[in-house]
């Protein structure tokens, strides 16, 4: 019978299906238009976590001590901290060297710098530039370098000096050098070296080396008893009185500036128009010739021993520069490395347009050397420790270029 009605069939079951999915569909168009939104399985870029966008945050110490590094340490260490921008200025960033020297150790190696080298003491205590809050800014920046410090066990010292002096000699003697004359890798002999390295430092440094420098490790090399030998003569040179205090850490600020201001101007003739022989100045001075002398070497080193008549105006500190009067004056700067620093204050000095400027040849410590004057406060004390690898008459300096000293061999403790 016909009533006009559409007649009943049960739902196919695709069919059911697919009305199933149109009212999730539906529901899902709902909550999305309400208050309980879904949250996207892909979120967006706004929705991205903050950590992925930003710059690992730098510590305040660490940026604090780049800049003292960069303005104090860079011209001799280099800008990365590997050494040897300046001659036997050793690499920092050894990680063999940063994971067994500890903050103390490396703190005092730049409060009481290693007398009569080139590394200069920058501690207040001595003179030199650098608070200790700076200073432990500095030990901060190094430590960012390499790998965390690790304490070396104590273990006694049973090696015997007097091997180890012979094993020292066949083995070390030609990159270290010996009391008297420097080699080209880091003085051993030097005594605020042997006075802040611990037994344990000093023999894990000969075990595992210094890479990448060319300082071996000799743990396949050397016996346990030889390297025993060797850290046993090493701490039997640990000197046994503290380092004397400085008597006066402030440098006077109203020296007179020119050296025999009413005398003939002195005359030099330069090597490469940059450099002047240490004999040559010498024979000025006792002519009594006019001429400037400036050590651009921190002022603690000033204060121990320089040149007498020398104005302390270091390489990291250039405003007093204009003090010196551009009067066609012969102005010759000089430093240990023999060259590094002292370059920077000539070219800062010729950029000035001075027009007579020059770097002492083979440095202070061969004017030391040869026995010229010297004045400060241990200019006059004992022997000299050790001379320095050019002091036997043969310049160090005649192949060096203009700019700096040349590289020295890297090796380190």
């Amino acid at each position: 019978m016909t009533t006009g009605a559409m007649p009943f069939r049960p739902f196919r079951r695709y069919e059911l299906a697919a009305c199933l999915a149109l009212l999730l569909v539906a529901s899902g168009c709902a909550r999305r238009g309400g208050s309980h939104s879904l949250t996207s399985a892909t979120p967006s870029a706004e929705r991205a976590p903050l950590s992925a966008s930003r710059a690992p945050v730098v510590p305040p110490a660490v940026v604090a001590g780049q800049k003292v590094y960069e303005r104090y340490c860079q011209l001799c260490h280099a800008k990365d901290g590997t050494g040897y921008a300046a001659d036997n200025a050793p690499s920092l960033v050894s990680q063999s060297f940063l994971e067994s020297a500890s903050d103390q150790f490396i703190a005092d190696g730049i409060r009481m710098g290693r007398p009569n080298t080139a590394m200069a003491a920058y501690g207040r205590e001595r003179g030199g530039p650098l608070t200790e809050p700076e200073i432990a800014e500095l030990v901060a920046f190094l430590r960012t370098k390499g790998p965390k410090y690790a304490p070396l066990p104590e273990v006694a010292v049973t090696g015997d000096p007097a091997r180890g002096a012979q094993s020292f000699e066949k083995n070390c003697q030609s990159c270290h050098g010996t009391a008297t004359a420097r080699g080209n890798a880091l003085h051993l002999h030097n005594p605020q070296l042997l006075a802040a390295a611990s037994p344990a430092f000093l023999r894990y440094a000969i075990l595992q080396g210094r890479a990448p420098t060319p300082m071996p490790a000799f743990r396949d090399k050397l016996g346990k008893p030889e390297v025993e030998d060797l850290v046993a003569w090493l701490v039997s040179m640990k000197p046994t009185e503290p380092t004397a205090p400085v008597r006066n850490t402030q440098v006077p600020d109203n020296l007179p500036i020119v050296i025999n201001p009413k005398g003939q101007q002195a005359k030099f003739t330069l090597r490469d128009q940059r450099f002047v022989a240490a004999d040559d100045v010498k024979k000025e001075l006792d002519k009594k010739r006019r001429l400037v002398l400036v050590d651009a070497r921190p002022p603690s080193d000033w204060i121990q021993f320089r040149i007498p008549g020398a104005v302390s105006l270091p390489y990291h500190d250039k405003s007093q520069l204009e003090r010196i009067p551009n009067d066609g004056t012969w102005v010759i700067a000089y430093c240990a490395c023999p060259h590094h620093a002292s370059g920077e204050v000539v070219d800062a000095l010729r950029k000035l347009g001075y027009p007579n400027t020059a770097v002492l040849d083979e440095g202070i410590l061969v004017w030391r050397d040869r026995g010229y004057p010297l004045e400060g406060e241990a200019a006059t004390k004992g022997p000299k420790p050790f001379a320095s690898s050019s002091a036997s008459g043969k310049s160090p300096s005649a192949p060096a270029p203009v700019r700096k000293s040349a590289p020295a061999t890297k090796a380190s403790p």
